[in-house]
């Protein structure tokens, strides 16, 4: 069995975290059975995620702050990583609506065609502090399908294949991990063997696939009962992914900006545009949002900040 030394096995960048060169990685870097790539055209887009908009904080002001500077980058469109607000999962009806609002409301002045992400944060009455029950109509995932969209959807943009996951697994205690479920799993198959052979790919989930964060954060003060920092069930994702183009994955959930190569593939996390949560920065990651070029079967990505200074300051 071949073993490695993680420690040795990663190192940081300045752009986050990269998985380093070594014969043994290359042998495994060539066993994914990916045919030749087709060709697309270029384009742009921007990936906005963690914005956890609520009335406090001005967190409206600063997902405007945000969406003014997107919206005079040169992209096609936004895909939004999920948490769209701060926060769904706790609280009543009442709030939950109103917290909806504000961010249809300022999410108006972006002007880009976006695409939506679940995340846990955009998942109603699930702890039961929020006094809902499961037989409300809004419980769950419907309210952000009620109002966002599908939970999980593909589309094509210019000869590239855009997959859009729903990484959340609500528990039967009231409670989420990440978790990629048996229906999503036999969609995703079915979508990708539709696709032209050798047709790149580009997905979006909110709860990353691959991550090193528990490597650099703190421990908690007290262990989580669920596999919540990222997909449990992620090895059978990645499996798939080994057989099709897959030129990029982008996350959101831990406000970092981390890059993780595995098996020739980029997952990406995307920051946060609440940075700390509107306290300031986590981890030395600032409010901001990803600018993605997309060429040559390839991806890049850099991450702009907007200016904005949180009223109350607690940076990790």
């Amino acid at each position: 069995m071949f073993r490695v030394n993680r420690r040795n096995f990663i190192s940081l960048t300045a752009g986050g975290l990269a998985l380093v060169g070594s014969e043994s990685y290359k042998a495994l870097a060539m066993a994914p059975d990916r045919p030749p790539m087709l060709e697309h055209q270029p384009f742009s887009f921007v990936f906005l995620t963690d914005l956890h908009i609520q009335p406090e904080l001005k967190a409206d002001m600063g997902c405007h702050m945000a969406f003014v500077k997107a919206r005079n980058i040169s992209a096609d469109f936004a895909i939004f990583g999920g948490d769209h607000v701060f926060d769904a999962l706790g609280v009543h009806q009442n709030r939950a609506t109103a917290l909806m609002d504000i961010y249809k409301r300022t999410a108006e002045d972006l002007t880009l065609p976006a695409y939506h992400t679940i995340g846990n944060h955009d998942c109603f009455g699930v702890y039961t502090k929020s006094g809902a029950q499961p037989t409300d109509h809004l419980y769950g995932k419907k309210y952000f399908e009620d109002n966002l969209g599908r939970l999980y959807y593909s589309f094509n943009h210019k000869g590239v294949h855009i997959v859009v996951l729903d990484s959340i697994g609500i528990t039967d205690d009231r409670a989420y991990e990440g978790r990629i479920d048996a229906a999503q799993l036999s969609w995703l198959a079915q979508d990708l063997a539709a696709l032209p052979k050798g047709m790149p790919i580009i997905v979006s989930t909110h709860i990353p696939l691959v991550t090193a964060f528990e490597d650099y954060e703190a421990p908690p003060a007290h262990q989580s009962k669920h596999h919540a920092l990222s997909v449990i069930n992620a090895y059978e994702v990645l499996a798939l992914f080994d057989h099709y183009n897959v030129i990029g994955v982008f996350q959101g959930h831990t406000h970092v900006v981390e890059r993780v190569d595995w098996h020739g593939v980029p997952y990406i996390t995307g920051g946060a545009v609440s940075g700390n949560w509107w306290h300031g920065s986590r981890y030395g990651t600032a409010e901001g949002f990803l600018v993605v070029d997309v060429a040559d079967g390839a991806i890049k990505s850099r991450y702009e900040t907007f200016g904005f200074h949180s009223v109350d300051p607690k940076n990790t």
